[in-house]
């Protein structure tokens, strides 16, 4: 149960692995090749959620922030992802750049030489420590975890700036926007009504309609200066509804001749219209 013992008996498959590769020849067993490249990124996949559980247990407080993970697109936010990152930063290192140009790989190569020497570091430390005391992190064990911590984080925001667009704090704050004004919209729609907190609790499907429905005349009749609000440019606006700003200012001049009566009938047969 103790996780430096788990972390020895991680590293010791990563150590065969690698082994196995290099006493192979690829080009007579192109097969087998595949194969340990799989196992060899299954158990650095392990080896890293190992070490990520120890640098929770050891140094949780002083772990590198990552706040920056709001600015990558959701897709890149998988559960694998730092060990994309260990993979990004060896095919740097030997001179192989994935999906970018040669310029902005030589100038990440650095940063993946620092991070992979101190994950270097780390393996040798933590093994060392397993063998002697598994029960305790020294101070020198923790210093290398640190600045392990460090690296990755900033190699894993470097990489993924260099690979896509990132968004930038205004595009975070506009979204945050646009969740508010869901929230306030839920609280408003189940106060007149229109929802129950039994449709919510059971994950109703018709809410993935009914939402963004309400929202829009939310947005743009009871919170004029939220995220909806059509006083901004379409380039002020969230990339999610400036494409329809034409059609946001006809729906708002069409709503507002709406009487009450008229605006109730209309948001119910939303929340019932397929």
């Amino acid at each position: 149960p103790r996780l430096l013992s788990q972390f020895f008996f991680a590293d010791e498959r990563v150590t065969r692995v690698v082994a196995e590769i290099n006493g192979l020849d690829a080009e007579l067993d192109p097969q087998q090749y595949l194969v340990l490249l799989n196992q060899l990124h299954l158990s650095q996949a392990h080896l890293l959620a190992v070490l990520e559980r120890i640098m929770e247990e050891c140094i949780p407080t002083q772990r590198h922030s990552r706040d920056y993970l709001v600015k990558f697109p959701e897709e890149l936010l998988v559960d694998n992802l730092g060990n994309h990152m260990l993979f990004a930063a060896e095919c740097l290192l030997a001179g192989t750049f994935l999906d970018m140009e040669e310029s902005d790989g030589a100038q990440l190569r650095p940063q993946a030489r620092n991070l992979l020497c101190s994950l270097e570091l780390v393996r040798t430390v933590l093994r060392e420590q397993s063998l002697s005391q598994p029960n305790s992190y020294p101070e020198p064990v923790r210093t290398v975890l640190i600045q392990f911590d460090r690296l990755f984080a900033e190699f894993e925001l470097s990489y993924v700036s260099s690979l896509v667009s990132v968004k930038s704090p205004d595009e975070i704050y506009r979204q945050q926007e646009i969740i508010v004004l869901f929230c306030e919209t839920v609280e408003r729609a189940l106060h007149l009504g229109y929802l129950t907190q039994e449709m919510i609790d059971g994950y109703e499907p018709l809410l993935m309609f009914t939402i963004p429905r309400l929202a829009i005349i939310s947005g743009l009749l009871i919170y004029p200066e939220g995220p909806l609000s059509l006083e901004r440019s379409p380039e002020e606006m969230s990339r999610v509804f400036s494409p329809f700003y034409n059609l946001l200012k006809k729906i708002r001049d069409l709503l507002r001749v709406l009487s009450a009566e008229e605006l109730c009938l209309l948001e119910r047969s939303l929340c019932t219209a397929e």
